[in-house]
């Protein structure tokens, strides 16, 4: 666990902390020219698309970061009421429990619960239950991660897009004798380089961020349902010695 967080602050460290360093050792000499602002109206239309792009990916790493955390998703200070409960056999317990505390694992376990009755215990129909409630959580869980994939899928290919544009009305200055006046074709250039420029900057960290996500939950998928069989495995002793 702490080589994963370590190898995580790397990675963040060289998105962020190296390309920022890099501009700064040069912001007087961009400043001297031409201003971030002027840089982003001269991206064109594409820039606002992408502006988009970069807002949505900001609020989708916090949410992700917020919702994904492995405590809040699977309760450890649950777990020893769990192990008491199917010790003594008590699943109406389980149940209240987990319709008290809305969590992945108290999702999927109360799904598994409702098909134990009182006296009558089939561990397919259980396993079965637990299994579709298990799917279901994932679907919902992995739509926000994937998101982030959309993002750094689309982003890309609009600023491509973007460079396409630019280069069309380059080519449309310098047909029109542009070509002795460098300055008519500063803008169109211009629109071409920083958009496909701003669609990697966004891309990047998104797609960086929706296999870290996308493994960290999988992770907690795995270790919630060996929690659960722990549980299982608690109620059918429980059932042996009875």
């Amino acid at each position: 666990m702490k080589l994963e967080k370590t190898f995580y602050t790397l990675i963040l460290i060289l998105i962020f902390f190296i390309p920022f360093t890099t501009f700064g050792q040069y912001s007087d000499k961009i400043q001297e020219t031409i201003s971030l602002g002027d840089l982003l109206k001269q991206g064109g239309w594409a820039m606002w698309p992408l502006g988009l792009f970069s807002f949505l990916l900001i609020f989708l790493i916090i949410k992700n970061a917020l919702m994904l955390r492995e405590k809040g998703m699977l309760r450890p200070d649950l777990h020893s009421k769990f192990q008491q409960s199917f010790r003594d056999g008590n699943i109406s317990e389980v149940i209240e429990i987990c319709k008290k505390n809305d969590s992945l694992i108290t999702s999927v376990l109360g799904e598994g619960m409702e098909r134990i009755s009182e006296n009558n215990y089939v561990a397919t129909d259980v396993s079965d239950a637990i299994e579709e409630a298990g799917n279901e959580q994932m679907v919902m869980y992995m739509k926000s991660i994937n998101y982030l994939s959309i993002i750094g899928g689309t982003a890309p290919m609009l600023g491509l897009l973007g460079t396409v544009s630019g280069m069309i009305k380059a080519f449309s200055v310098m047909s029109q004798g542009g070509m002795g006046d460098p300055s008519k074709l500063a803008g169109s250039i211009g629109e071409a380089l920083i958009t496909t420029a701003t669609g990697l900057v966004i891309a990047i960290p998104a797609m960086i961020f929706y296999f870290i996500f996308k493994n960290n939950f999988l992770k907690t998928m795995s270790t919630m349902s060996r929690k659960i069989s722990s549980f299982l495995s608690l109620y059918k002793n429980q059932l042996k010695e009875s």
